[in-house]
């Protein structure tokens, strides 16, 4: 069987955690800055204490350093890399190329680099250019087919990671700039305001309404779980769970869900066994609908009615009172519901529930027929509030020679020597006494699955002492495993030819050496990035997308007057379709 990772978003120490006990084998966190999620900074303090948790299971680090930088920045960029390095973070995720090069210039330690979805790796050729660069990984778009994610692995001796669950951005990552052009908040500089979850209205030249105040950007959730081993025997290494900003009820029942299908798939990149108190369901926790995208065919990935959480279809109303319904299915007091009504989700928080009616804090648009979502399951997170999940490494105890021998799941080993004192009255009895305090590990990192006594030659210990002697060797234990950590580093990077010889603003070059690098990579840059420049100029793309309101409005193949998004404010933007590539694209008006 394969080797995969799954790995896991954390926005704090907390959060990075509780993933790696639901068995997360990676984690991927922002530190102080420079990460595309800018309100998920994390200190180097509480890194380092990540990484020696981490690292205790064979668990990786990987930190967003994932903006684009400017000249100053880049100097500081460089300096923290250096200190995650020190602290033993094992990977970095990037998409600014000035990083790229000074780790070809020497001026960074060989941490592990991987290219970001930032980078807009949706081509085989764009992933063999990293590849043959020497990076050690290449996050891909989330757009792309098992077909042509088949031929990427097949072609490419890099690491492949791919996105499995969790939010869409609408816009290939990297290209969008729709926040930027609104409001000046960049989506490359981690500021993104998430104007694709507004509502607008799709216009023709004429004027006419095809789709009125709509949340017309605004995808599902993915959900690759159902082609998960079709992607493992494709050859992808590192299956990502989307959300850096959500909370850890959210991250420890994902984790949890993925965890428990992997295993049924893969043997895993990191140790230990999951101790689960609960029964995870990613229908229960934040989702807006579930997609699987572009994976095989194109379905219906958009979610016109609400940016917010859908949750777990529950069942339909079935009689409506003064103050009351009935409904075939279990609510508790405090669950949050929502419908859909004249078009818009509503909702309304559950009061009282006796049997089969549901008392909610409000009656307004609740008919017979209308069909219920649970967006808060309040049972359901009291049991992820107060789960004592762990996760233990499996350990097997020798005991005979007057030592006590430790080999964990890893085949680490450490022998430590029993304390010598009166022969025993009773060696049965002292066996079993060594057995069943051997089989408790208590709060350690460690649970027990075998106890062997090798021969009769023990001395009389008290259960004290015995107690003692397995902490012991336990701590020992846990240091040699850190001890043989093995950190992967990064292999020497060389300039390789880019498969563009010109590039634009959607390059994303914002600093001198970023466009050095590309030249040395025989590419010109002939647009700085667009964040260069608060004016921008009229007709550019602002986002590329595989999302097409042709497509949803049902004009898919036939001819129609030239169309525009309003938003709320009654800014207009211009829409160009790309049915060769299957894209749409939205200009600046």
């Amino acid at each position: 069987m394969k080797s995969v990772e799954l790995l896991a978003p954390a926005k704090n120490l907390e959060t990075a955690i509780a993933a790696i006990n639901s068995g997360a084998d990676a984690i991927y966190i922002g530190a102080s800055c420079f990460g595309a999620r800018k309100n998920a900074q994390n200190s180097l303090e509480d890194i380092e204490n990540l990484v020696k948790y981490a690292h205790k299971f064979y668990v990786k680090i990987h930190v967003a350093i994932n903006t684009i930088l400017n000249n100053q920045e880049l100097e500081n960029a460089i300096d923290l890399i250096k200190k995650l390095y020190n602290i033993g973070v094992d990977a970095i995720i990037v998409q600014d190329m000035a990083i790229v090069k000074a780790a070809i210039d020497g001026k960074i330690p060989p941490i592990q680099i991987h290219a970001s979805t930032q980078c807009n790796s949706r081509s085989v050729e764009k992933v063999e250019f990293f590849d043959n660069l020497g990076l050690s990984r290449v996050i891909l778009a989330r757009e792309l087919s098992i077909d042509t994610i088949k031929e990427i692995c097949k072609v490419c001796s890099c690491e492949i990671e791919t996105f499995i669950h969790g939010a869409l951005c609408v816009s290939y990552s990297g290209q969008c700039y729709l926040s930027y052009a609104n409001g000046g908040r960049s989506a490359n500089r981690g500021e993104c305001a998430q104007p694709c979850r507004k509502k607008y209205s799709l216009v023709d030249e004429t004027g006419k309404v095809l789709l009125k105040d709509k949340y017309l950007l605004s995808l599902k959730d993915f959900n690759a779980s159902e082609y998960l081993e079709e992607l493992i025997t494709a050859g992808v290494k590192s299956f990502k769970i989307e959300g850096r900003l959500k909370d850890v009820n959210y991250v420890k029942n994902v984790v949890a869900y993925y965890n428990e299908l992997i295993n049924k798939f893969a043997k895993r990149t990191s140790s230990g066994k999951v101790f689960l108190d609960f029964e995870p369901d990613v229908e229960k926790t934040f989702n807006r609908g579930y997609t699987t995208y572009f994976l095989k065919e194109r379905g219906q990935c958009f979610n016109f009615l609400s940016p917010k959480s859908r949750g777990k279809k529950i069942g339909k109303v079935k009689r409506v009172f003064h103050n009351y319904f009935e409904i075939d299915a279990q609510l508790s007091p405090q669950d949050g519901i929502c419908f859909i009504s004249d078009g818009e989700m509503q909702g309304f928080l559950v009061n009282r529930v006796e049997g089969h009616k549901i008392y909610p804090n409000k009656m307004d648009g609740i008919k017979s027929g209308v069909q219920l979502y649970r967006n808060l399951d309040f049972e359901f997170e009291k049991v992820l509030n107060s789960s004592k999940t762990v996760r233990k490494l499996g350990v097997n105890f020798k005991i005979g020679g007057n030592l006590i021998t430790a080999i964990d799941e890893d085949n680490n080993i450490v022998s430590m020597p029993i304390e010598q004192g009166e022969v025993p009255n009773n060696i049965d009895k002292l066996k079993e006494n060594f057995i069943s305090q051997f089989k408790k590990t208590g709060n350690s990192d460690f649970y027990t699955v075998s106890v062997e006594i090798l021969d009769d030659n023990l001395t009389f210990l008290p259960v004290s002492k015995i107690n003692e002697l397995r902490r012991n060797v336990l701590s020992l234990l846990m240091e040699e495993r850190l001890k043989n950590y093995k950190r992967e580093l990064q292999q020497p990077i060389k300039y390789n030819k880019y498969p563009q010889l010109k590039l634009d603003y959607r390059a994303n070059v914002y600093n001198d050496e970023a466009a050095a690098f590309y030249k040395e990579c025989g590419c010109e840059v002939v647009d700085s990035a667009l964040e260069v420049n608060s004016n921008i100029p009229n007709n550019i793309e602002l986002m590329r997308t595989k999302h097409c309101l042709k497509y949803a409005a049902g004009l898919c193949g036939k001819s129609c007057k030239n169309l525009y998004l309003t938003d709320a404010k009654g800014k207009k933007y211009a829409l160009r379709f790309d049915c060769k590539n299957c894209e749409m694209v939205i200009l600046n008006s």
